[in-house]
């Protein structure tokens, strides 16, 4: 169900890793940002749309990574966006028809037949040097950066006081670093929450790829946990994260992820790789 967090901008959340598809609401329709994860959900949102008087006129996808790559055909055909290198990205991973059985071995097997997947990745891209998404809608302005993911991009809806952060500033997940691509992925990731700071000022409300929405009074401190992580994570010591202990969201799998990060990030060090 949409759950509006500020005027003209609503979220639906997914059952799968609290996953977060805005909707922003144009002249003409709506922008549906990070469509969803699982097709009766995305389905889900096309009625509450249609209930609204609303239909998806735009689409985009914040980063090429598959949950937020996805769109379901009752959305319609409205054009979809990504940043220039994010739809790069989608283009280098996604270039055969095997791409998608590939794609599906990285989900968890209980949703594989849940989530479609005939509509994955099909964005086109923006210029590298656009500064807004092009839609009849109130301005989104691209904070793009390299935290996460090739080509990510926040958004910040200028007019709601709305920043979508996408794969960042979550309350239910410690910072995961692109350690595939990256030259230096801590320095990447400090640099997109240097960029967040300078727009803290400009915003009400954040709204995080994965987890719970939040007012003012959480970016700040949001920033500052994800930069605390990355800190402790360069130095080598143990974090003090609530989002990895053992009563948080990811108990189960998160303190293994951390795990893997830090273990990687030696390797890279002893390799003499930066990061």
């Amino acid at each position: 169900m949409l759950r509006q967090v500020a005027d003209g901008v609503l979220v639906h959340q997914s059952e799968f890793m609290q996953t977060n598809a805005v909707v922003v609401q144009g002249r003409a329709g709506a922008l549906v940002i990070d469509a969803g994860v699982l097709g009766d959900e995305m389905a889900c949102l096309a009625s509450d749309l249609s209930d609204l008087g609303e239909a998806a006129v735009a689409g985009f996808s914040t980063h090429p990574h598959w949950d937020h790559l996805l769109w379901h055909p009752s959305l319609g055909e409205a054009p979809r966006h990504g940043t220039a290198r994010c739809a790069a990205t989608v283009r280098e991973r996604l270039p055969d028809a095997g791409a998608k059985a590939r794609v599906a071995t990285m989900m968890p097997p209980e949703i594989v037949d849940q989530v479609p997947l005939d509509l994955l990745g099909l964005i086109t891209a923006l210029p590298a040097d656009a500064e807004q998404i092009p839609w009849d809608g109130p301005r989104v302005r691209i904070i793009e950066h390299q935290a996460h993911a090739p080509g990510h991009a926040s958004l910040l809806i200028e007019e709601r006081r709305v920043l979508v952060a996408a794969d960042t500033l979550s309350d239910i997940l410690i910072p995961l670093l692109d350690l595939s691509g990256a030259a230096d992925p801590i320095e990447d990731y400090l640099a997109a929450l240097r960029l967040l700071e300078d727009v803290a000022d400009d915003v009400d409300v954040v709204v995080p790829g994965h987890g719970s929405v939040g007012g003012a009074d959480r970016l700040r401190p949001r920033i500052e946990q994800d930069r605390a992580y990355l800190h402790a994570l360069r130095d080598d010591v143990a974090p003090n994260d609530p989002r990895l202990g053992p009563s948080s969201y990811g108990k189960d799998w998160l303190p293994g992820v951390h795990e893997r990060q830090r273990e990687q990030l030696g390797r890279r060090e002893r390799d003499g790789t930066p990061g």
